[in-house]
């Protein structure tokens, strides 16, 4: 609901976000004072009936003719951006706002769907590698519509106040206050008594990719099983391997896989009923006429839903159908739709993706833009499918752009549905494990995001962009920035001591919990607690605005 305002289009325009931050005269109220044109464009400031003032760039001859401002860009600091923006005339029309330094590098700070009659928000943000000036323009495509402008917010944030508002958001989100008490059996307090308390089971699902090559090296499966509970199949699922020749169904590899999984109460996520790639279906998939593809696709998802049901937590449905449309092309506009209502049908208790890529990773691909993600969501909607839908953000990251990232998710968000990090991995580059520790953090402190997977599945021959391990399964920079997450979020052990009153008190993340202390008939102050006999209680953390109560007898 708190991000509802960022996918609606407006009659009037809201206040910049931050009053505008470093922007100078944001809402245009001092007329073109610190605004200039971009490129060829003439620039002109109007007022609505209401008496909102906005800059309109016009005569526009080429993409990036528009409205601009100069700014001194710290590459320090990470900056938020938005603007609300409106076209001239026209159904929708992307409007993307991009920077210019000095030395002719250009960053893209987000894009959005722009309209003729209502102003959009855009929604960014950036980071850049080196300090300097840098000019702010909007770039569209159709050099025949006029680009309005207003509220414009450009607010620079130290890497320290990033990380408290994250630190803020895990404490608010993620995390419940717990109050623990210990007494003797006559109900008087434990006063500087040594507790350990060990999380057992996290709530918030944090996984990681596998492939069959962990079925038969006890290594890697030591290494993975100590660490994960959450896990999607990298191949084994996908229909070119279940069914690479018509009517031969093979789903040897998938079902070995979900026996390890299930002797080690991993839980599953599909991947994937459909691709809408068409380099990547199976062989004999692309030259069916759409009478036999509308059968095959029919007995695919009944094949593949109906053989693991019960057995997977989720359906990536349709992967990547906002960057191809091969099932759309060939069975009509409503073919998601289809799948998704098919798939419900087989299937009551599993979520059902749509599954993309770059929507948080890249604001210069407008194919997979947050405004892109929700206009498929609407088009599903009106294909006549109303079930249950989640985003799925395979968050495949070239270039970190963690201001980018969160202004991203808060868009998708405004659907409202479930949203998880399914396919997360970094580019390989001196920077690779800094990166994947900002991607993490970020998703992890991002209250709508519910489960992140990373897409790491090892090979010997090499992961499929980011490897945790090598080969002897001696962690990489990556893997030790797993283990480090795990530690603080998915495996935290506290030690801490009661006060006078025998009381501890604490945030935790919220899970399955034990705690354990010396046995009071035992205990002896000058030894070391783990000599003497414990005394263990099992509790769970769950969200709520309570402070949790727990009362231990040592005895």
């Amino acid at each position: 609901m708190i991000f509802l305002i960022f996918s609606q289009c407006l009659k009037n325009p809201n206040k910049p976000q931050y009053g505008g931050g470093i922007v100078l005269n944001p809402e245009l109220n001092d007329g073109e004072k610190g605004w200039t044109s971009f490129g060829n464009a003439k620039l002109q400031v109007q007022s609505s009936e209401t008496g909102n003032k906005f800059a309109v760039a016009y005569r526009r001859n080429q993409s990036f003719d528009s409205v601009s401002q100069e700014f001194f860009l710290d590459k320090k600091k990470l900056y938020t951006f938005s603007a609300w923006v409106q076209i001239s005339h026209g159904d929708a029309a992307t409007v993307v706002a991009k920077f210019k330094t000095e030395r002719g590098y250009y960053y893209d700070a987000g894009a959005t769907t722009s309209k003729s009659g209502c102003w959009s928000m855009l929604k960014g943000g950036l980071t850049v590698n080196e300090s300097g000036t840098a000019h702010l323009y909007f770039q569209s495509e159709n050099p025949s519509i006029d680009i309005w402008i207003d509220s414009v917010s450009l607010q620079p944030f130290t890497e320290e106040e990033w990380k408290s508002q994250q630190y803020q958001s895990i404490e608010k989100v993620r995390k419940s206050k717990v109050r623990i008490q210990a007494v003797d059996n006559q109900g008087k307090p434990l006063a500087n008594r040594t507790l350990t308390i060990e999380q057992k089971f996290a709530r918030f699902p944090f996984g990681c990719a596998i492939n069959n090559n962990i079925l038969n090296n006890q290594a890697y499966q030591n290494w993975f099983t100590s660490r994960f509970k959450y896990t999607a199949f990298e191949n084994e699922m996908k229909w070119y391997v279940n069914e690479p020749i018509q009517n031969r169904e093979d789903y040897t590899a998938a079902d070995a896989l979900l026996r390890f999984t299930k002797s080690h109460r991993i839980s599953v996520r599909g991947h994937t009923v459909f691709w809408d790639d068409p380099k990547l279906q199976p062989s004999w998939v692309p030259n069916l006429p759409p009478q036999q593809l509308a059968a095959a696709a029919n007995k695919r998802i009944n094949s593949v839903v109906r053989r693991y049901l019960g057995q997977v937590i989720a359906w990536d449905v349709m992967n990547e159908n906002l960057h191809f449309n091969f099932f759309e092309s060939k069975l009509g506009g409503t073919a998601s739709a289809r799948f998704y209502a098919q798939a419900r049908g087989l299937d009551r208790n599993a979520a059902l993706f749509l599954n993309e890529f770059n929507t948080i990773e890249d604001p210069s691909d407008s194919k997979g833009s947050p405004d892109s993600y929700l206009s498929k969501i609407r088009e599903i909607r009106k294909g006549g499918y109303r079930g249950p839908l989640s985003i799925g953000l395979q968050g495949h990251f070239i270039n970190v752009n963690i201001p980018y990232m969160r202004s991203a998710i808060d868009k998708v968000a405004s659907s409202r549905l479930p949203i998880w990090i399914t396919e997360a991995d970094v580019a390989a580059g001196p920077n690779q494990a800094a990166g994947l520790d900002q991607v993490l953090r970020e998703a992890h402190a991002h209250p709508a995001v519910n489960g992140i997977i990373l897409w790491s599945a090892w090979s010997p021959k090499g992961c499929f962009r980011m490897c945790l391990t090598d080969n002897n399964f001696r962690n990489l920079p990556t893997g030790d920035v797993v283990d480090r997450i795990i530690r603080q979020f998915f495996g935290a052990v506290v030690t801490a001591t009661t006060d006078a009153n025998g009381f501890y008190e604490t945030s935790l993340v919220h899970g399955d919990y034990q705690l354990s202390f010396a046995h009071l008939d035992r205990y002896q102050p000058h030894e070391k607690d783990d000599k003497s006999p414990r005394i263990t209680h099992n509790f769970n953390v769950e969200a709520s605005e309570d402070v949790l109560q727990i009362k231990i007898l040592a005895n």
